[in-house]
């Protein structure tokens, strides 16, 4: 796997990564189990993508000092640009399947909080290694982004049809499978996985809930990992956009938790965007669609849907 990017870039780049995290769980975990409100989430998600924003002009800067060429400088940032939007877009998809694991357990607000942070560090490992085997996969078998783009279409033609309708947690494979293998409490225990009763030590309702983020964080790097790789092959812009986008993740949650409702179209747009890029993947032998194309389609979608959501209102079930 070949990237552009010059060793430096990617020792900055683990060292942002670390420093964030730290900041993120260890600075913040001060705070205690509290909820978080939503100018407080509004707050940290413009500082998540101010950062992305601020690492994309370091990108920009870095390749056009490495190549001396701003034409290339210039395609590569898209590129980051566009990997970020879209993985953003569809963590937005992830974040209302955490919002319904959180209200099918009644999991309290304030420790919701502990849950996210594991859920974002075990994103980062799951995603760093699909990444990499990802593109070890393409740089041996080019077959395989056409095994990837239709994927993505199925997904998306899947995502439209689904939308709208209310998940049943019930039927989780993921979920059946932990009730039989583990004994749970009835009740939560602070913001312990464990707890004992009867002498006996067995998981709490939140251990329950931290597993099924998990499943659900592999089910969506397995849906987003190829649609970054339908933008760029270069590992390092792959695994930065996907990270950057991974980042935010928490208080991005928080933001959208409150106004979820709102935006009832915003599957239909995602899903619109999956199917784009599972055809510009299928494409790309034939005909590259450009990378600026690329940008310009996934924001517009993302503004379409989201103004279509303010403009009509869903529907209020009738007594």
């Amino acid at each position: 796997m070949q990237t552009i990017a010059p060793l430096w870039l990617w020792a900055t780049f683990v060292a942002f990564v670390l420093v964030s995290l730290f900041v993120d769980f260890v600075v913040l975990s001060k705070q205690g189990s509290r909820d978080i409100g939503v100018k407080e989430a509004l707050n940290w998600s413009l500082v998540w993508i101010a950062l992305s924003f601020l690492f994309n002009g370091l990108f920009w800067w870095a390749i056009k000092e490495t190549t001396g060429s701003t034409d290339i400088a210039n395609t590569k940032s898209l590129e980051f640009l566009t990997g970020y939007l879209i993985e953003k877009s569809l963590a937005v998809d992830n974040i209302f399947v955490f919002l319904m694991i959180f209200s099918y357990f009644a999991v309290p607000t304030h420790f919701q909080k502990r849950v996210l942070m594991i859920g974002i560090i075990g994103a980062i490992v799951l995603r760093t290694v699909m990444i990499l085997v990802g593109g070890w996969l393409l740089a041996q078998f080019h077959w395989v982004l056409y095994v990837f783009g239709a994927f993505l279409i199925l997904t998306g033609v899947k995502m439209w049809w689904s939308a709208g309708k209310e998940p049943n947690l019930d039927d989780n494979p993921a979920l059946k499978l932990l009730r039989r293998l583990l004994p749970v409490s009835k009740n939560y225990d602070g913001e312990n996985f464990w707890t004992i009763e009867n002498g006996k030590r067995i998981a709490t309702p939140l251990f329950m809930v931290i597993c099924l983020i998990a499943f659900v964080d592999v089910i969506f790097a397995v849906d987003s990992i190829p649609a970054i790789f339908a933008i760029t092959s270069d590992p390092f812009i792959v695994l930065t956009s996907n990270v950057f986008a991974i980042l935010g993740l928490r208080a991005m949650y928080f933001l959208l938790a409150a106004v979820a409702n709102r935006f009832h179209f915003l599957n239909y747009g995602l899903a619109i965007i999956l199917v784009f890029i599972g055809t510009k993947m299928c494409l790309i032998d034939v005909y590259k669609i450009p990378v600026l194309f690329s940008l310009i389609v996934v924001v517009s979608i993302l503004a379409l849907t989201m103004l279509l959501s303010l403009r009509m209102p869903p529907a209020q079930p009738k007594d």
